[in-house]
């Protein structure tokens, strides 16, 4: 009986080969997704031009070879080596879209022999070697793969559907670009606009706090009254009258003393990562994707685990290789001075080793990879600074997970100072450090671990319970709320990774942090890009910021048609997919209901008299961002350039990339590198590029498109302007004509 083994990619077809060699079967890996779901005017050709219209066929949308990439061949020979073979595994990932990878291609190839699945969450030997003795039949995971069906299919519906219905209603006339609609991307655009509005929308208020130095028998101190924000002191009158009171105030201290420990940080998972190397070098999370990726798979180096990671946790199997990995790392030169003979295993959702927490999850927490710890000194000299810096990163990290735990003695002394008869509370704390633990495997580096309490701490003197002190030199500290911050691109995928913290309806909620947010470790990057490319996000600095056009797109869908805008939208689709998974509802009619879905918020943005949406704002370019790496501007492209480097349809299909895109991995170094995305979207099918302007003696002038024109004339004609010649010849002219009177 001959076997075929199909994995996702070709690090895990050579991880497999290493653990299993061919008892099995002949091992070939896909790249990603081989196939992709047909266009809509290969369905129905009437599709081709872009109208307000459902693009629901009367099936499924059908497959069809996705040609990027080696994906071409990587078919072929799985094709080839199927005519051979009766039994199939399917070793790609464990998770939904992970089952659809493996089981589209025996589907498109009509493959009517058995199939079994090999489950694993880790891709070292030991884990693999258990899988492949626990195989399953494939058919158990049917409802998986009916459930990612429905997913795929319902995303092309949905998402190409309202991005077409949403440029040709909502974009500004004589404008171009493509205006995206997507599960995932819109409630992005809605969580950072929601932010901006925020800011703009943000009173900073006044409030006070009084501060006294205390002189005890063991040395003087500073102790402070500072009220939680609910009951802060807005009157400066109060204040003053409260250090009045504590000025020459003697009386007892209450002395508290606790010994206290703190566990370490969870391990990395992308998300985490990528919303640490932000916040610490200014990266953005295309930058923290692109760095760890050449430390996964870069020739020579495979430093890491798989990067593309959605979990914090170790496999308890993972647990073995703990005295390898700290050997090797305390051998270098940054690490020689920790002591890590007796590493510290905690098990469970608590610690770092839980194979509970990993159920359902394809990816464990990104650590250093165990296989090359035999030459770590040669591939660590191939690393550029960026990816030393990142290394160093992660490997702090997992020394610290199995490193003591961090033990401070925290001291904290209250007295009371009475105030109008009411007692009012002046307080200090100090913290002593007894064991450095995990911490000293960060120096002086920042963590990731939840910070340390936030009031200001000192040095304490002596200090014994119900001693008398007395308060001195009060004085009064004006301060002033800030502003919550702006998303940088790290910050940004934690908040849709905790996407749920905008929904109100519990369950919603509940069911969108089981999902972990709103699209996926592999894609959230590559949404902001796209959010970027039309010209919906810009930059200020690192900070993230609506364009004009994104912030009016926001308002406009917020009025017109909310759960385009709602995070919560997701969270229902995981509902109606979990259905599927327990076999309570059938895929199709799911794709049935959210095709209905769309149907009605297309009706709602066809009906919608808002304002007009312009892609192409002009004015001062956006600033570039000064994260590490190559600049790339963010100035807005032109709103009538045409990259002539991409199809139209790659450009739509870039414009509509949501959620749980395909998987593609990263092409290999030796591969020729693609032409550079365009920082706008090709325009829609019925707007022409306009005809080059004839030159003149000053500057060069751009004519007016011929629809431009014409579109004018009516305008002229129905509201009894006047239309001079600058309009019917100059571009820029004709544009602001449109504008004023076309609504």
């Amino acid at each position: 009986m001959a076997t075929l083994i199909i994995t996702e990619k070709s690090s895990q077809a050579k991880d497999l080969r290493a653990a299993l060699g061919d008892r099995y079967g002949r091992i070939l890996p896909a790249e990603g997704h081989l196939l992709r779901l047909a266009e809509p005017d290969e369905v129905n050709p009437d599709w081709k031009r872009w109208s307000p219209t459902l693009l629901k066929p009367d099936g499924l949308y059908p497959t069809r070879p996705d040609g990027g990439g080696n994906k071409t061949a990587k078919l072929a020979a799985i094709k080839a080596a199927l005519k051979g073979c009766d039994q199939v595994i399917l070793a790609t990932d464990c998770d939904r879209e992970g089952q659809l990878i493996g089981q589209e291609i025996l589907e498109h190839l009509g493959f009517r022999g058995r199939v079994q699945r090999a489950l694993f969450t880790a891709q070292d030997p030991k884990t693999i070697r258990d899988a492949f003795a626990k195989l399953k039949p494939n058919n158990e995971l049917r409802p998986l793969y009916e459930a990612a069906v429905a997913r795929q299919q319902a995303d092309q519906i949905f998402n190409l559907s309202l991005t077409r219905t949403a440029t040709k209603t909502l974009l500004a006339p004589g404008t171009r670009g493509v205006i995206g609609i997507g599960r995932v991307k819109t409630p992005t655009l809605s969580i950072v606009c929601l932010r901006e509005l925020e800011i703009r929308n943000f009173k900073p208020e006044d409030y006070f706090e009084v501060v006294a130095t205390a002189t005890a028998a063991g040395g003087s101190f500073l102790m402070r009254h500072a009220p939680p924000p609910k009951d802060r002191i807005k009157d400066r009158a109060r204040a003053e009258a409260i250090a009045r009171a504590a000025d020459g105030h003697g009386g007892p201290l209450s002395v508290t003393v606790e010994d206290r420990r703190q566990a370490p940080p969870k391990l990395y998972d992308l998300p985490a990562l990528q919303k640490t190397c932000g916040q610490r070098w200014g990266w953005t999370a295309d930058r923290t994707l692109e760095v760890a990726q050449e430390l996964y798979d870069g020739e020579g180096k495979k430093l890491i685990t798989y990067p593309r990671a959605e979990a914090r946790y170790l496999s308890e199997n993972q647990i073995a290789d703990v005295p390898a990995i700290t050997g090797a790392l305390t051998r270098l030169r940054g690490f020689a001075h920790l002591d890590l003979s007796r590493p510290v295993i905690r098990r469970g959702k608590s610690g770092h080793f839980c194979d509970k927490a990993l159920e359902g999850v394809s990816h464990h927490a990104i650590v250093p990879n165990v296989n090359v710890l035999d030459d770590l000194e040669s591939r660590l000299n191939r690393l550029t600074d960026d990816e030393k810096r990142l290394y160093a990163l992660i490997c702090r990290s997992y020394l610290a997970a199995v490193m003591p735990d961090y033990e401070y003695r925290q001291t904290t002394v209250l007295m009371n100072v009475p105030v109008d008869g009411k007692p009012v509370v002046f307080r200090a704390v100090g913290r002593i450090p007894l064991k450095l633990g995990w911490k000293a495997a960060f120096g002086s580096a920042e963590t990731d671990g939840k910070p340390d309490e936030k009031e200001e701490e000192q040095t304490l003197p002596p200090l014994t319970d119900g001693e008398p002190a007395r308060l001195s030199e009060p004085r009064v500290e004006a301060k002033r709320t800030q502003a919550p911050p702006r998303y940088n691109e790290g910050t940004l995928v934690d908040a849709m990774q905790n996407a749920w913290r905008f929904v109100e309806d519990p369950a919603l909620r509940d069911r969108l942090k089981e999902a972990k947010g709103i699209g996926t470790p592999a894609t959230r990057a590559e949404i902001i890009k796209g959010l970027r490319r039309q010209n919906l996000l810009g930059a200020d600095g690192k900070w993230l910021v609506p364009t004009p056009a994104g912030l009016q797109l926001f308002e406009t869908l917020r009025g017109a048609a909310p759960t385009l805008v709602d995070p919560g939208t997701t969270a229902l689709w995981e509902m109606r997919l979990d259905e599927v998974v327990v076999g309570r509802a059938d895929f199709r009619s799911v794709i049935d209901g959210i095709a209905d879905e769309a149907g009605r918020l297309i009706g709602v943005l066809v009906g919608n008299h808002g304002p007009a949406v312009d892609l192409g704002v002009r004015g001062g370019p956006i600033r570039a961002g000064r994260g590490v790496g190559r600049r790339r501007s963010t100035s807005p492209r032109p709103a009538g350039a045409t990259p002539r480097t991409r199809s139209r349809k790659t450009a739509v299909a870039a414009a509509d990339m949501d959620g749980e895109a395909p998987k593609t991995p990263r092409r290999s170094r030796k591969a020729k590198a693609a032409p550079e995305v365009p920082d706008s979207i090709a325009p829609v099918a019925d707007a022409a590029r306009p005809p080059p302007a004839a030159p003149s003696s000053g500057a060069r002038r751009k004519a007016p498109t011929d629809k431009m024109v014409a579109f004018a004339r009516s305008l002229a004609d129905r509201k009894g302007v006047e239309l001079s010649d600058t309009v019917l010849q100059d571009f820029d002219s004709c544009r602001q004509f449109l504008d004023q009177h076309a609504r």
